[in-house]
């Protein structure tokens, strides 16, 4: 199948050479309809947190995360009222994720963690996607602020935070892992 695309591929961009502007993006947004195909967005349920766990067990190898939840930490974390974990798919699989946790510390306050795209599907929007359902049900649960944590070394994600309106903060935990603090508001203090 794959062989098959990547001819349809070439075919399709020798002949967008050939054509005028107004051709070319017809056939690129036709081209983008037939190898784009769908994906969905999920919070997770209580009964998949099997199937959440295996992706962020992913994650954690990918990214070579040290401070790791076990199954029992991520159920507790992640499935209860202000938290969650969002999932992408593509048909029944699953290709990526986003997990939000309630923040103690800091009143009306939740920690975006784990977001995650298999590397076959990068590009396509699906970090978007899940980034903005978790900020969805964070804005109506009455979240004021997200905060989140990552590396300098990846420069990819600092970018499409930045993208997404965080800015850079104090430390704000412990994960020695650390070394960029972030955060966004939601909304205004009442």
């Amino acid at each position: 199948m794959n062989h098959i695309r990547s001819e349809v591929v070439a075919c399709l961009r020798r002949r967008a050479l050939r054509l005028r502007s107004g051709q070319a993006a017809a056939l690129q947004s036709r081209f983008m309809e037939l190898t784009m195909r769908a994906f969905e967005i999920e919070r997770a349920t209580p009964i998949e947190i099997d199937t959440a766990y295996e992706i962020v067990r992913e994650y954690y190898e990918a990214m070579s995360v040290v401070a790791r939840d076990t199954r029992d930490e991520f159920a507790r974390l992640y499935f209860e009222d202000g938290a969650g974990i969002w999932l992408a798919s593509l048909g029944k699989k699953v290709i990526g994720c986003i997990a939000l946790r309630a923040m103690r510390q800091f009143a009306e306050s939740g920690e975006v963690k784990r977001l995650y795209v298999r590397p076959a599907q990068r590009g396509r929007g699906i970090a978007a996607a899940l980034h903005d359902a978790l900020q969805t049900y964070a804005k109506k649960f009455g979240y004021r602020w997200l905060y989140l944590d990552t590396v300098d070394n990846m420069t990819a994600a600092i970018r499409f935070y930045e993208e997404h309106g965080y800015e850079r903060c104090e430390r704000y935990n412990e994960n020695l892992q650390a070394t960029i603090f972030m955060r966004k508001q939601l909304r205004p203090a009442s």
